[in-house]
């Protein structure tokens, strides 16, 4: 048995595929929204037993859960029981768009399916193992131990699973490999992967560090923050909902940008220089921290289909061997491929994300199949 019903669980929505994890064909699936909405349905437990219902789970192995946050706690596909939901509820404060949906839909599931195996796969896994240099922040120490603040990363299913199908692409041992991958969609993060191991990433505490997103700011002086406060802003609803794209220009939606770029739009234009100078700053640091880099991968939704992205986030790093083929990039197509002129030093690829994919390995994996 080798099939894994794999959820992901929104505040309003529940995502699943069931796919086969040793052939990774996809035999179901589909998305239920507006969960608790007028026109929608109740709750997640109305929307799982939809799913369901819909869907043959006769050779089913396990179910694979999307988790967000997994703290110092969770760094491995973890069987789920009562324990390890109560500590995902605690992660809550760190993750707190993310985790309390992240466990309805667990709770929902498990009522559902009782018999089978549950288990979370965490997006911060692949970067618990990072060197403590970047792992840290520069306050207090004995405060950062009573409150756990450290840099915890996330997309870590999607930034693995993209490094380890470069090596594949490549023909490369991935231990001889130096990377950096751009996960770019509505949520954004780069890293810095050395032999096959995360050495950095965008993200920190919360998903809110890094690159610009969709409606997340990204990077911002902690002091703007304090002065935010002090006079009665709203920083958690500004910074995580009303912030980077939306907040520059009142579109979160990378296609609107564009359209509006072209017909001229001032404040889209603002928002895409913004969103490339912070892609290029931590492309740059990169570079830098490995030293040698062998490739750079676009995924994700903005990644995988904006070539004025890619053009211009690598534009003028010739010298570092790192160039941009423009009719490779203007083809648009779901299977990895080139974007780098044939022999470059660097080579720059497009390699589609398939978290659902890492999600159900995993799963199987964690319960010995």
């Amino acid at each position: 048995m080798t099939q894994v019903l794999v959820l992901n669980s929104g505040s309003s929505s529940v995502k699943y595929q069931l796919v086969d994890a040793e052939s990774a064909d996809v035999l179901a699936n589909g998305l239920v929204e507006r969960i608790g909405e007028p026109g929608g349905l109740p709750n997640h437990k109305a929307a799982l037993a939809q799913v369901l219902n819909d869907l043959d789970l006769s050779g089913v192995a396990a179910v694979g859960h999307r988790v967000v946050h997994g703290g110092e706690v969770f760094y491995k596909p973890t069987l789920i029981d009562e324990a390890v939901e109560t500590a995902i509820d605690e992660l809550s404060a760190l993750a707190p768009l993310h985790n309390p949906p992240n466990l309805t839909g667990i709770r929902a599931a498990m009522e559902e399916l009782p018999n089978v195996p549950h288990v979370a796969v965490f997006d911060t896994a692949f970067f618990h193992g990072m060197p403590k240099a970047a792992s840290t922040y520069a306050i207090d120490r004995d405060i950062a131990s009573q409150w756990g603040i450290r840099k915890f990363g996330f997309h870590g299913t999607s930034h693995e699973y993209v490094s380890g199908e470069v090596a594949k692409f490549l023909d490369r041992d991935p231990t001889r490999l130096n990377q950096i991958v751009l996960h770019l969609g509505n949520g954004a993060s780069a890293s810095a992967v050395r032999a096959g191991q995360a050495c950095d990433t965008t993200m920190g505490l919360t998903p809110l560090e890094g690159l610009v997103m969709g409606t997340r700011s990204g990077d911002i002086d902690p002091g703007a923050l304090l002065h935010l406060q002090r006079n009665g802003v709203d920083v958690d609803q500004l910074l995580n909902r009303q912030s980077g794209l939306k907040g520059l220009c009142g579109d979160n939606d990378f296609r609107q940008v564009v359209e509006r770029i072209d017909a001229g739009d001032q404040d889209a234009k603002l928002a895409y220089d913004v969103y490339i100078h912070r892609l290029r700053r931590y492309i740059g640091a990169y570079l830098v921290d490995l030293g040698r880099v062998d490739a750079i991968t676009f995924t994700a939704g903005v990644g995988e289909n904006s070539s004025p992205v890619r053009a211009d986030a690598l534009k003028g790093l010739e010298g570092f061997g790192i160039v941009v083929d423009p009719t490779r990039n203007a083809v648009r197509s779901r299977d990895p491929r080139y974007i780098s002129p044939e022999g470059a030093p660097v080579a720059v690829l497009v390699v589609p994300t398939n978290e659902e994919l890492a999600i159900a390995r995993k799963a199987l994996k964690a319960i010995g199949a």
